[in-house]
């Protein structure tokens, strides 16, 4: 059971984060700062995370969980032309943390924040697979991971000119392609 008092102190510390990158790269961050902002003690920051990367990935892992849902948010048989609505969403309501988004999700899609999301993809699209019967359930899971880790860094650094609608679309389609994909 996890104790109340250690998540809101582990909240607050996550929203002083996301309001300082608001103004500033994480790497001109500093843990003083950060707790300044947060109303605590640095011997309180280092009884939760080991450095700001750490706070970051945390502050940030809700993202994951929102893409994950986001892409894994239809029934029935699947439209080419018509991304779940929490798609849209998913990808529109990124625009106001992208820098700190771009500092743990490198070009391609590596980095901390990259590492977590293709980790959790996968292993989602791996059980909706194996659920479904479909076969090739680890080629498809990781090429699904993986396409949709590269190719969100790739929009977050300004790789892919689109519109957050546009992405959708396209990521959408783009990911129906790799599922009907026939595979030996």
């Amino acid at each position: 059971m996890s104790d109340p008092r250690a998540e809101r102190t582990r909240a607050r510390l996550r929203e002083a984060l996301l309001q300082e990158c608001a103004q500033r790269p994480l790497e001109e961050v500093s843990v003083a700062a950060l707790v300044r902002r947060a109303g605590l003690g640095r011997a309180t920051f280092y009884l939760h995370y080991t450095d700001l990367q750490a706070l970051a990935v945390d502050a940030c892992a809700e993202v994951v969980r929102d893409a994950v849902e986001a892409l894994h948010a239809w029934r029935g048989i699947p439209v080419p032309d018509a991304p779940p609505p929490a798609l849209t969403a998913f990808f529109t309501e990124l625009a106001p943390h992208t820098a700190l988004y771009r500092t743990l999700l490198r070009e391609g899609g590596s980095g901390p924040l990259g590492d977590l999301l293709h980790r959790e993809l996968r292993e989602r699209s791996r059980g909706e697979r194996e659920l479904a019967g479909a076969p090739a359930m680890d080629l498809i899971a990781s090429a699904v991971a993986a396409t949709f880790a590269g190719v969100l860094a790739d929009w977050l650094h300004g790789l892919i000119d689109a519109t957050p609608e546009a992405m959708a679309a396209q990521v959408w389609r783009l990911l129906l392609a790799l599922h009907r994909t026939p595979v030996a």
